[in-house]
């Protein structure tokens, strides 16, 4: 690493992450040495560390640093918790939460951004993941249940299976709504199978693959 992006890291997560109320000493840790220039394409490596959303293959794009740092807070991961994550993108997040959880398990639509992250994460010696190409808003339901989830794609209405997914007591966040005005919500799922929500901000992120609102006929 360059000295260059060791001290925007070190900004990054001084000056953007924690000014956005991300306060868990072990997610603040994860985010200042998890090398984030290694999960973003060439020409955009030097931006790693900035305020922005980063380009991905098929027009997907990297959540802002400070949304990705309020995702790993909401969910409050136990080191053996079992996670899924929705959208594998860069790889990025995936790192961040394999290094706060027990294991990780992602879903990517697109195959070789898949291939592009199982590669990344090897490279960075993280083993506690497995990866699928898979449609999550269209697959069956898992084998097993998870402690949290994890969508790192919008939703206009969230899929009707996936709190199903949880364990009693599991998390989910996602960012759901329709542009502009979407949010982020962190849902729990109670002893009873009640679903306990949690408005957490305003935000805007790229739709998931077959989660955009439906477009009706005006006449």
């Amino acid at each position: 690493m360059t000295p260059d992006l060791a001290l925007a890291r070190r900004n990054m997560v001084s000056n953007q992450v924690r000014t956005w109320e991300v306060l868990d000493a072990r997610v603040l840790e994860v985010l200042g040495h998890t090398a984030r220039e290694d999960y973003v394409t060439a020409p955009y490596q030097a931006l790693a560390y900035a305020d922005l959303e980063l380009p991905l293959a098929h027009g997907e794009r990297m959540m802002k640093p400070v949304v990705e740092g309020r995702l790993l807070q909401a969910l409050e991961l136990r080191t053996d918790d079992q996670v899924l994550e929705i959208g594998t993108g860069s790889g990025y997040l995936t790192a961040c939460l394999a290094q706060l959880a027990g294991h990780v398990h992602s879903l990517e639509i697109h195959a070789d951004l898949s291939a592009a992250a199982t590669a990344r994460l090897a490279a960075a010696g993280i083993t506690n993941v497995s990866l699928q190409t898979a449609d999550a808003v269209n697959a069956p339901a898992p084998a097993q249940r998870f402690d949290a989830i994890a969508v790192t794609g919008a939703v206009a209405e969230l899929p009707q299976p996936w709190m199903g997914w949880l364990k009693p007591g599991g998390r989910l966040f996602v960012v759901e709504g329709a542009a502009p005005a979407m949010h982020a919500v962190l849902l729990r799922l109670d002893p009873t199978g009640g679903v306990q929500r949690e408005r957490l901000f305003e935000t805007e992120l790229p739709y998931l693959q077959h989660a955009a609102p439906r477009v009706g006929f005006v006449l």
